[in-house]
């Protein structure tokens, strides 16, 4: 059954707080083009795409507030604010606050380069260097593990993400985040594979990237942030302070769970703040990836050199940089990264060349489902030449896929549940609700909420590809 917002909640989500240069006609015209126009992630050839509205996807998915910057041309062109920061509170505009969870990472790996730059740290050094107090254990062997490797997830760290601290728990230190003492709740941060052999996302490895950026400036992490990123490219509305003061916090949309209900309590906390700690808006977001592309081209430059921007946007492993995700090559390449905090989901794109891009901010646990739909119709929109939906083509399913494949499965932090429907299969993730699953044929299947393929091997175990990373999966039951 579909989750619904109450009816006064669902009508808020109806209506769009702002608009930006309402008297343009062209502008109003693409705008609502995507406001009635979400697209799936993937279409299926021969089927037209059910494109929907986002008012009616927000009260399906329960997300109750959704903040839009659009870029093109290099310039902001609008930013919209939909529904509300939670029921019977104010409107989402374009300057109401969302935890950017991980896209921290980008703006922390800015900074750190500007700390290279300034000569404080190096990018291939060894990390235990340039601290005294807690040293980085290694499991492995004594490789070195460099704030390059940490910066690209390639020095092998443990932790993937955190979870944060809900209102009234303790909140750790930063090294007892990293020893995994209490009243820490993740693992302590470890190295456990060889330092620069393979790619693994890792928070607790920008963790470290935190602590030792810490012991270079005195005045702490958020206002080292505040000196060196934040307001030399103008995110005024941005800040690393956790928790948020409350004079900052009566402006914020506070987070909603998977039913659409508010998290208990209010925002999480985390003292992890290079990894997820940033509150900020899609405005500043978006001002923060217009400053690289132009310092990459030599047109800015208040933080990095162009030689120094460039570096950041230049791949280490698996097409990940020095804090982005790169994928394409001239016209078509993008920097981009995602973000998933307790009630909060986001997305930053940005061509490096043709000057397009977005943020989008949601303060709901399924806002990842919309945003899918959201990326989609802008690129459509906007004729971009990636993230636009993905035709393929489905086949008719085997008859033992269907009778073999139906249980539930284990794919990284999340399950997902397979099931026949007639002679045809459907698949849940997570909670979401159940979609058709299609056959691509060649023992590959694929849904069309988001770009994700499934191959599964003999014993039902498998692997999947999301985007461009292959991750395996496992049979539970």
């Amino acid at each position: 059954m579909a989750v619904r917002l109450p009816a006064a909640l669902a009508l808020l989500a109806a209506l769009p707080a702002f608009a930006a240069d309402t008297a343009n006609p062209v502008l109003e015209r693409h705008i609502a083009n995507i406001e009635q126009g979400l697209l799936p992630a993937v279409t299926v050839q021969g089927m037209a795409p059910v494109k929907r509205k986002l008012s009616e996807e927000m009260a399906r998915l329960g997300v109750p507030g959704v903040s839009i910057a659009v870029i093109h041309g290099g310039e902001i062109e609008w930013a919209k604010g939909y529904g509300v920061a939670y029921a019977g509170g104010p409107a989402i505009t374009p300057s109401t606050l969302f935890q950017a969870a991980s896209i921290s990472k980008p703006v922390t790996a800015m900074a750190a380069l500007k700390l290279v730059e300034d000569g404080k740290l190096a990018l291939d050094r060894d990390i235990n260097s340039y601290t005294t107090f807690w040293k980085l254990p290694k499991d492995i062997d004594n490789s070195p593990v460099t704030l390059r490797q940490l910066l690209s997830h390639t020095g092998g760290t443990t932790v993937s993400g955190f979870a944060g601290y809900a209102a009234g728990k303790p909140v750790p230190q930063l090294v007892q985040v990293l020893n995994g003492a209490a009243p820490a709740n993740s693992r302590g941060v470890h190295v456990s594979t060889r330092p620069g052999s393979m790619w693994r996302y890792s928070g607790g490895g920008y963790t470290v990237v935190q602590y030792v950026m810490t012991q270079k400036s005195p005045e702490g992490f958020a206002a080292l942030m505040d000196s060196t990123v934040l307001k030399p490219v103008g995110m005024a509305d941005s800040s690393f302070e956790q928790p948020l003061p409350p004079a900052r916090l009566a402006r914020a949309a506070l987070p909603h769970d998977r039913q659409g209900k508010p998290v208990v309590g209010g925002p999480h906390t985390y003292p992890e703040l290079a990894a997820a700690g940033l509150w900020t808006t899609p405005s500043d977001v978006a001002r923060f990836a217009i400053e690289l592309r132009r310092s990459a081209a030599g047109q800015a430059n208040h933080v990095l050199s162009q030689t120094m921007a460039n570096l950041m946007l230049n791949p280490v492993l698996d097409d990940f940089s020095l804090g982005l995700r790169m994928a394409g090559e001239g016209q078509a390449q993008t920097f981009s990264h995602g973000g998933s905090n307790e009630g909060y989901r986001n997305r930053l794109i940005a061509y490096t060349e043709r000057g397009d891009g977005l943020v989008i901010m949601s303060n709901g646990e399924r806002g990842s489902e919309l945003i899918h739909q959201l990326v989609a119709a802008i690129a459509a929109e906007y004729n971009w030449p990636t993230h636009r939906s993905r035709e393929r083509r489905a086949v008719a399913h085997d008859a033992s896929a269907i009778q073999q494949l139906p249980g539930q499965y284990q794919l990284g932090a999340n399950e997902f549940h397979i099931a026949r429907s007639g002679e045809g299969l459907t698949i849940a993730i997570g909670q979401s609700e159940p979609e058709t699953l299609y056959s691509a044929g060649n023992g590959a299947y694929f849904l069309s909420s988001q770009d994700l393929e499934l191959r599964f091997d003999s014993n039902n175990n498998g692997r999947a590809l999301i985007g461009t990373t292959t991750t395996a999966f496992t049979r539970l039951k």
